[in-house]
């Protein structure tokens, strides 16, 4: 443990589990084994972080459970650990998961994400940076959802969800680009037009999605946040929303 960390009542710390200074654990928390946490997080009361995998492949095998500076994980949240598939289950630096959220086995969270409550992600989801789900969002394992997204409260993912947007209704479906949350962020105005643009091209031209990508390199100037969407659609093996 580092400096100035609190444990609260009747809370668990089993072997191997690296706590960074100022972090403060709540009541009945149970931290297993092969968990590191990073410096001034708080993990609120009930919350179990580091279980073994809900998943019946799952052997027995040491793996990890990682949280970054700085998270907030709030009451009754449910993190699992790895399991040979990628070793490990990592939570970026900066998160809030509010209360009875889930993280399964193998997912990747970026920095900054927010999960509200009851929000839910399968095995192998990756999960990019500022990206915001909303109350009860289940995500299907092997789903990304990329970078700044934001997904309305009680939908489903299924598919992967490209960076930038805003997502709702079942189906799932583009609702426009996550003009507020990129505002917020120093996105300029310039940007944020490019953003538009390539999406107004994939999603709303009518044209089937390979062309529509051919139309978007050959219409769209070539920077760096069209090659970050391009490189997201053309990567994906689930599928797009």
């Amino acid at each position: 443990m580092g400096f100035n960390v609190t444990v609260g009542p009747y809370s668990v710390i089993e072997p191997n589990v690296t706590i960074g200074d100022n972090t403060l654990i709540g009541n009945h928390v149970t931290i297993c084994e092969n968990t590191s946490i990073g410096s001034d997080c708080r993990i609120f009361h009930s919350s179990s972080i580091g279980e073994i995998p809900q998943d019946l492949k799952f052997g027995g095998e040491k793996t990890k459970t990682i949280i970054g500076d700085r998270t907030t994980i709030r009451e009754f949240v449910t993190i699992n650990r790895g399991t040979n598939a990628l070793g490990k289950t990592e939570i970026g630096k900066d998160c809030l998961l509010m209360a009875s959220v889930h993280v399964a086995h193998d997912c990747i969270v970026g920095n900054n994400v927010i999960m509200a409550n009851m929000a839910t992600l399968g095995g192998h989801v990756d999960v990019g940076d500022w990206a915001s789900l909303g109350g009860g969002v289940l995500v299907h394992q092997f789903c990304r959802i990329g970078a700044h997204a934001f997904i309305g409260g009680g939908f489903r993912v299924v598919q992967d969800v490209p960076p930038f947007i805003l997502v709702a209704e079942e189906p799932l479906k583009f609702q426009g680009v996550n003009r507020i949350g990129l505002k917020r962020r120093g996105f300029s105005v310039d940007v944020r037009s490019i953003i538009k643009n390539t999406y107004q091209i994939y999603f709303r031209s009518g044209l089937n999605r390979k062309i529509a990508l051919e139309k978007i390199e050959s219409d769209i100037i070539n920077n760096k946040y069209r090659d970050q969407i391009i490189d997201f659609l053309r990567s994906s093996e689930r599928g797009i929303i």
